[in-house]
């Protein structure tokens, strides 16, 4: 385990600024019984790229993928939760913490980057993703 003191504000504020330079929403660390969540507050949600020409199609020309925001292991859903996965499709809401990149205990979420229906992962649970690889494509609702 790290030494460093999570409640530092030194520390948290250097960890803030750093999150918002590399343009991370936030982040959650776990350090044995203590956790400590820092959200970068911005516009809009961010982890959103659209597809480049080397990723798959999208079904519509207004669905995007969503993008992992680091290189981390993908987690469908928060490893912690006692609530069942969710199934597809699923109607979600700009901002809706939709799964999570686990670098060792550091969890980052990933975030809806507009309303629609998440219609599938592109990402497999516990797989490792890289910075900007597709990790599930959101559709416009019908």
């Amino acid at each position: 385990m790290s030494g460093v003191d999570f409640s530092d504000p030194a520390v948290i504020a250097s960890l803030a600024a750093a999150l918002e330079a590399a343009g991370v929403d936030g982040i959650d660390i776990e350090q044995g019984t203590h956790k400590v969540r820092i959200v970068v507050e911005r516009g809009g949600p961010g982890g959103v790229s659209q597809v480049d020409a080397s990723q798959p199609a999208p079904a519509t020309a207004e669905a995007c993928f969503v993008a992992a925001p680091i290189a981390g292991f993908f987690c469908s859903g928060h490893p912690a939760s006692v609530v069942p996965p969710f199934q597809l499709p699923r109607e979600v809401v700009s901002g809706d913490t939709l799964a999570f990149v686990r670098i060792g205990p550091v969890l980052l979420p990933v975030r809806a980057p507009k309303t629609g229906v998440l219609t599938r992962f592109v990402a497999e649970n516990g797989s490792l993703v890289g910075y900007g690889d597709p990790l599930f494509a959101i559709e416009p609702s019908p």
